[in-house]
This record gives C-alpha cells, sequence and structure tokens, in this order.
C-alpha cells in the first residue's frame, strides 16, 4: 500500500516539522561521533584529525546549527508509484546537503580550537559543492561566535571546470579575509586532480605548517565525517515518516549520502543490517557512471553500444544507461567528477543484500522530464528556472528523472520512492564567486604557498 508523506511544503523553514536536525538531534548526534572514534581510520586518512566531539550545547551552538532543516513532501504519482521528496536544501546560502557534513565539519573544529587553543585551517579539494558549504559554515561559526577568525580558517582546491558554480561567501568580501580563506582553481582536464594537490600538501606541509604557525591543518575529505551527519536522514525517517517498505534515490558521485543514511539505520536500530525495508537507487551521468556500471556489470568501464544517428546517440538493450544521449561521455554537471570511487563496493553490498539498483542518466532525458519535474517541485518550494540552461546544479533534476526512467523500465521495486533532495539551483539563486578573487595554481609549490599565506 503506498504510503502519503506529511505535506509541509508551504510553510517557511521556522516551522518544518525539523527545522534545525543538527540540534534536534543533538543528543544522538554526539553518540554517533562517539561511536566514530572507536572505528579504524581510512587508510588514506591524512595528517591531523579534530576529535570526534562538538562544542558544548548553547545559544552560539544552536545559531550555527540553524540551517540544517529537513522535510518531506510528495511530489508526484508515477506508474503506479508514489515519489517523495526529502527535502535538505533549506540552507538558502548553498542549496545543498553538504551544508550538514559542513557545519559538523567545523563544529568539531571549533571543539578542538576551545580545548586546545590551537587554531585550525581546514584543507578541501571540491568540485564546488563542498567548497560553497565549508566556507559558508566557517563565516557562520565566525558570525555565531563560535570562533574568530584567527582561530579557524580553510582553504579550498577546485578545478577549473567548476568556477562557474562557486557561490560568493562573505569570507570574500576584503583582501585580507580572502588571503585567510582563499579559493584555489586549479586547472586540469581532469578534475579528480584536486584530491591529490590537496593530499600532497597536507603530507608535505602539516607538520612544517603547525611548527611555524601554531595552525593544525585539517584535510576532512573523510568518508566518516559525512556519514556522521548525514546519518540524521534516518533519524528523521525514523520520527517524522510512516513505516513502511521504500526506494531511496538519490543522484551521487561516491555515495556518501545514502552511506550515511545507512549507518543511521544501523545506528538507531542497533543492526548490522537495519531490516526496515529500504532499498537504495544510485543515480549518475554519463561523465562518471562507474558506481552504475560496477553495480550491474560487475566493473567500473562498462559503457552500452551506442548507435548514432540523426546527431544523436541511441542505444536500448541496457537498461541501465540513457535510451538517448547527445554524446557518450556527456558532462551533465562537474559536481560529479570522482571516477571508481572506494565506496563502490560497499554501496553494492548493500544493494545486493537490500535491494535497489541505479540508471544513469542524460542531458537529453532531463530535458524531456524537465518541464514536468518543474511543475510537481514548484509546491513544494523547490524552483526551477523556466531556461534548464540558468540550472547550475542538476542533482535533483537528476534524480528524479532517474525515477522516472527507472519505473518506467521497471527498475524499482517498491510502491514507494523517496528521492534525496541533495541540491538544486540556478543562476538567479546566487552570486558567482568573482572571478579576480579566486588563486589559480599549477602545481605543488603554488598550494602550499597559497596554504603559507592564509597562515600568516
Amino acid at each position: 500500500m503506498t504510503t502519503t508523506l506529511p505535506q509541509p511544503s508551504s510553510r517557511p523553514v521556522s516551522d518544518l516539522p525539523c527545522p534545525q536536525a543538527l540540534s534536534h538531534y543533538d543528543t544522538e548526534l554526539r553518540a554517533v561521533l562517539a561511536a566514530a572514534a572507536d572505528t579504524p581510520a581510512p587508510a588514506d586518512a591524512a595528517g591531523f584529525a579534530p576529535a570526534w566531539e562538538l562544542p558544548a550545547p548553547g545559544a552560539d551552538l544552536e545559531r550555527f546549527f540553524g540551517p540544517s532543516g529537513i522535510s518531506a513532501h510528495t511530489v508526484d504519482e508515477h506508474g503506479g508509484r508514489s515519489i517523495g521528496l526529502l527535502h535538505l536544501m533549506h540552507n538558502p546560502r548553498t542549496r545543498t546537503t553538504k551544508t550538514f557534513a559542513s557545519l559538523v565539519i567545523v563544529a568539531r573544529a571549533v571543539a578542538h580550537i576551545r580545548r586546545t587553543g590551537e587554531p585550525v585551517m581546514i584543507i578541501t579539494p571540491s568540485s564546488a559543492n563542498k567548497a560553497t558549504a565549508l566556507r559558508d559554515a566557517v563565516l557562520r561559526a565566525h558570525e555565531s561566535g563560535l570562533a574568530t577568525p584567527e582561530q579557524l580558517r580553510i582553504v579550498c582546491v577546485v578545478p577549473s571546470a567548476s568556477t562557474d558554480k562557486l557561490w560568493h561567501c562573505g569570507l570574500a568580501d576584503d583582501d585580507a579575509s580572502r588571503t585567510a580563506h582563499p579559493l584555489a582553481v586549479l586547472r586540469t582536464d581532469e578534475p579528480g586532480e584536486v584530491k591529490q594537490l590537496a593530499r600532497a600538501v597536507v603530507d608535505q606541509e602539516t607538520g612544517a605548517l603547525f611548527a611555524d604557525t601554531g595552525f593544525r591543518l585539517w584535510h576532512s575529505l573523510d568518508l566518516r565525517n559525512y556519514q556522521v551527519a548525514d546519518a540524521v536522514r534516518a533519524l528523521f525517517e525514523r520520527d517524522f515518516l510512516p513505516p513502511g517498505e521504500r526506494t531511496h534515490a538519490h543522484s551521487v558521485s561516491s555515495a556518501f549520502g545514502l552511506l550515511g543514511h545507512f549507518h543511521g539505520q544501523q545506528w538507531h536500530t542497533g543492526k548490522e543490517w537495519p531490516e526496515l525495508g529500504g532499498q537504495y537507487f544510485l543515480v549518475q551521468h554519463l561523465g562518471t557512471p562507474d558506481m552504475v556500471a560496477s553495480l550491474h556489470h560487475g566493473r567500473f568501464d562498462h559503457r552500452p553500444a551506442w548507435e548514432s544517428r540523426d546527431g544523436l546517440f541511441h542505444q536500448d538493450r541496457d537498461p541501465h544507461f540513457p535510451r538517448i544521449a547527445h554524446a557518450p561521455d556527456e558532462q551533465l554537471d562537474s559536481t560529479f567528477y570522482t571516477r571508481s570511487p572506494v565506496t563502490s563496493p560497499r554501496m553494492n553490498e548493500i544493494i545486493d543484500r537490500q535491494g535497489g539498483g541505479g540508471v544513469v542518466v542524460s542531458l537529453a532525458e532531463c530535458l524531456e522530464r524537465y518541464p514536468r519535474i518543474r511543475h510537481v517541485l514548484a509546491p513544494h518550494g523547490v524552483h526551477l528556472p523556466a531556461d534548464p540552461r540558468e540550472l547550475r546544479e542538476w542533482s535533483l533534476v537528476m534524480a528524479l528523472t532517474g525515477v522516472l526512467n527507472g519505473i518506467d523500465r521497471g527498475l524499482i521495486a517498491t510502491r514507494e520512492v523517496l528521492v534525496h533532495g541533495s541540491g538544486s539551483y540556478g543562476t538567479g539563486d546566487f552570486r558567482t564567486a568573482d572571478a579576480r578573487h579566486l588563486r589559480h595554481v599549477s602545481s605543488l609549490d603554488d598550494l602550499r604557498r597559497v596554504v603559507r599565506a592564509a597562515a600568516a
């Protein structure tokens, strides 16, 4: 039987069922963090990391966690399925779910600063959204009185292809702040190189930077940082949604969000396999379809055989790949840039055990579905631009297109689908970071100088 989600769509954020999820789940969040301290660090963990703790509860922390609202909406019916939206985009300064992990990451840095007196500089590679969200979280820490700019700073490294998705932030309002919180842009044809470059700086500079300046350099790209924050999705589901079998659909690069949701289910049930009827449905684009290819074909490099005609590419043998595309390797959204993610085997294991699947979508398919998606989202406070060329974050449109395609192709088994709304914004929703304020780098030495200047 199809369930119906609550309908808080027309309410202001302050009147959402869970307006501040991170504060609402403060006690459980602290317990999830404490448990993370007992898990082995990833093999690729780098350098310093703060303790798995938050600052003491108080008005300043509550203000800081303010933009972590969650709501749920029934948005569409298709093929006998009810399609719901888990709205994770209520922060108007980011419009992505990266806000949740970013707030927790920065709060951990603040707890370290308060406990030890040592200043912290976060460094993160990003395709854009993580940089925007972490910079906003650092600014919020300053605004909330949790830390001063002398105590907490951030360096972001992004690929040149993503500059049109970088949001202006108050950290760029003057020359001194821009130097202390730089946006470094790597000119590269391979966006994943920003991860290698950031890691190299951490490996070579962490000890010397602390000795010379007192700053702890924290490389925050650790799956556990996202798992603990995204666990609140499962806590919200437990408390605010009717129980029942549902498919959780998500546009993914490495599937951190779904792994976080599963971690939250494990936490609140106390079971390795929660048995709550949750299935997972991965949506990717042709630029990086690796997780779907691995899930359904056992290897990252699987691609369908295309037929070129009428200026388009067609195929109808593999239901997990687009039926039509402008190019077999088109880059629909630069945010989804991770190739052969290390999280893929774990996600495959979860889907094999609990059910689900995945699908790759094309720009042509998203454009075909765009008018309908725009129409069904509008009543729930998510407004897509009339001209899809003005859309900068395609995550939500990709996910809904994938779900509609998946239903049509018989790839989704449950009667209810919950789309995790992880990001959506257009050119009218934000001011792009000023190109004059970007620090272009092309080498390890360039980024080392940027980091040193930020700590000066």
